[in-house]
């Protein structure tokens, strides 16, 4: 009879079960108002007990405490879940909170390598967060877009093809705002870890002066690449006393136009090396097969010379491996370097193919693209600069489609994003989003794989389309870099893709120009073609 009570009681409905039961813990249980019995029958009056023995106030206890504990569960699942916008609004803030420890290491020296790879865990929990809280915002706008016909149609077709897949049509809210808690949570956890990683981080020197702006600094510094960048300084400048007969070597492998060469530059330009280094050349695979280095330092690609006295000459050799190359080559030119270079002096190389890390004498440095988060907020805080993306729920949209598709290309963004800038209309920018969602297709349909990835590889002539000329294509067959002294086209590549110029036969064309060391300009040789013409000459052949 005891336990039908006890069950009926817990059957009951929770809201009033809830209710009656949670004031009469507090007073009876907290308080400790009344024996057990008592409350037993200030909970449930239609069990009638008679005096209770030791063994029967064991037994309520428990069932009691069952009670309380699933009421009390009860409680505080439901005061978890709060409103949508207030865990916006709190999310928002945390954000706020990791950007200003981000902010304030990227601007600082650190030689911690424990402290940057926590830095380094903090700023990807960020730029999840940034992209879970902005996925949000635009998913609880679509309505709103929809009002609008000219870009409910570009939003249905791009947007929501977007989230598909990410968040059912069914319970698409309550997943994605779960997403957005779990976020939260751990973004908060890990914010709590580095408060005092926060404090640690003004005993490092500033690198500069902190801009007002993010955008600024963004524009202007290697973004995420701060520990990368520090273990490639720390094999430089670390003097290690006992390997005197040995001939350090560091490899720095990634995928093309990851960032490499632009990393080896970054730190090469950094004032500390160039005092360390007497000399600090740079050179091709090529050079391993030609007489250059039977006299090193002689006919170098670039070479940079130090115009203090150093006494200890040493120099730093760069090779970029843009092919294979085998081990008799690399033999011949490690032989040669150790030959020449005196003691403390050290080489770099970088490739895409993973075999050159067994050349190291120290662990290779893996470049990796960045990840959609992080690519999506670099992307959105350079296309609107000092302009809040909030105020722009559609635009913000649009802009999430458009840098899924650049496929997380870093040339491919800088182009765009000047673009969409100086086309700041909603029109406009759907005119891109379509343009580009039928140009990735057709190109993986023709050649089987994303322009992005061809222009990556750089192995063979890569096509191209334009946004204004549909019937026209353009052809790149080379590309390559020049230094900032030397003359640029004016032609810029990225207006002929999204613009209406005019140019006949072969032309070079700038495709980015570099705002951090060494500064470069990337150049495409290209040439306008007619897709009519092209394929009235298939016809006929």
């Amino acid at each position: 009879m005891l336990l039908l009570c006890m069950d009926s009681a817990l059957r009951h409905s929770r809201h009033s079960f809830f209710f009656a039961t949670v004031p009469l813990i507090y007073r009876h249980v907290l308080l400790d108002a009344t024996p057990t019995a008592s409350l037993f029958h200030s909970l449930h009056p239609l069990c009638d007990l008679p005096d209770q023995s030791p063994k029967m106030e064991m037994i309520l206890s428990a069932l009691l405490g069952e009670g309380i504990t699933r009421s009390l569960n009860f409680f505080i699942s439901k005061s978890s879940k709060l409103q949508p916008h207030d865990v916006e609004d709190r999310f928002h803030r945390v954000l706020l909170r990791a950007q200003v420890i981000i902010d304030e290491a990227m601007g600082r020296h650190i030689t911690n390598h424990a402290m940057l790879q926590q830095l380094d865990m903090l700023r990807d929990a960020m730029h999840q967060g940034h992209y879970t809280l902005d996925t949000f915002r635009y998913q609880f706008h679509k309505e709103e877009d929809k009002k609008d016909q000219v870009v409910s149609h570009c939003l249905s077709l791009s947007t929501l093809n977007f989230l598909k897949g990410f968040y059912s049509s069914s319970n698409r809210n309550s997943q994605i705002l779960e997403e957005l808690q779990e976020a939260f949570h751990t973004l908060s956890s890990m914010i709590l870890d580095a408060e005092k990683l926060a404090v640690f981080l003004t005993s490092y020197p500033r690198m500069y002066r902190q801009p007002y702006s993010m955008h600024l600094l963004l524009g202007s510094c290697m973004f995420g690449r701060q520990m990368e960048a520090e273990l490639v300084l720390s094999f430089l400048l670390h003097t290690d006393p006992n390997a005197a007969e040995q001939l350090e070597v560091l490899p720095i492998v990634g995928p093309g136009k990851v960032g490499k060469s632009t990393l080896v530059a970054h730190v090469c330009y950094d004032k500390r090396v160039r005092d360390h280094f007497l000399e600090i050349m740079f050179l091709s695979d090529n050079d391993f097969k030609s007489d250059k280095l039977t006299y090193l330092g002689e006919g170098c690609v670039k070479k940079y010379q130090n115009s203090t006295l150093n006494k200890d000459g040493r120099m730093l050799v760069v090779i970029e491996a843009t092919g294979d190359f085998n081990e008799q080559e690399w033999n011949r030119m490690y032989a040669t370097c150790k030959r020449y270079m005196k003691s403390g002096s050290k080489i770099i190389i970088t490739s895409r193919y993973d075999k050159i890390t067994k050349l190291g004498t120290t662990r290779a440095v893996t470049l990796k693209h960045l990840s959609d988060e992080a690519y999506w907020y670099f992307f959105k805080t350079l296309l609107f600069g000092s302009t809040d993306p909030v105020m722009h729920p559609r635009l913000t949209c649009l802009a999430m489609e458009i840098a899924r598709m650049l496929k997380r290309c870093l040339f491919g963004a800088a182009g765009t994003i000047n673009f969409l800038r100086d086309n700041f209309d909603i029109h406009y920018w759907c005119k891109v989003v379509s343009f580009l969602r039928g140009f990735n297709n057709w190109h993986v349909s023709k050649f089987g794989e994303h322009p992005c990835d061809a222009l990556n590889q750089n192995t063979r002539p890569v096509h191209l389309g334009r946004m204004v000329r549909s019937s026209e294509e353009i052809v790149v067959y080379r590309q390559y870099e020049c230094s900032s002294q030397e003359e640029v086209p004016k032609i810029s590549i990225k207006s002929v893709v999204y613009g209406d110029v005019k140019s006949s036969g072969r032309f070079e064309g700038l495709a980015f120009s570099s705002e951090i060391p060494p500064y470069y300009n990337y150049i495409y040789s290209c040439e306008i073609r007619d897709l009519k013409t092209q394929g009235a000459k298939r016809k006929r052949s």
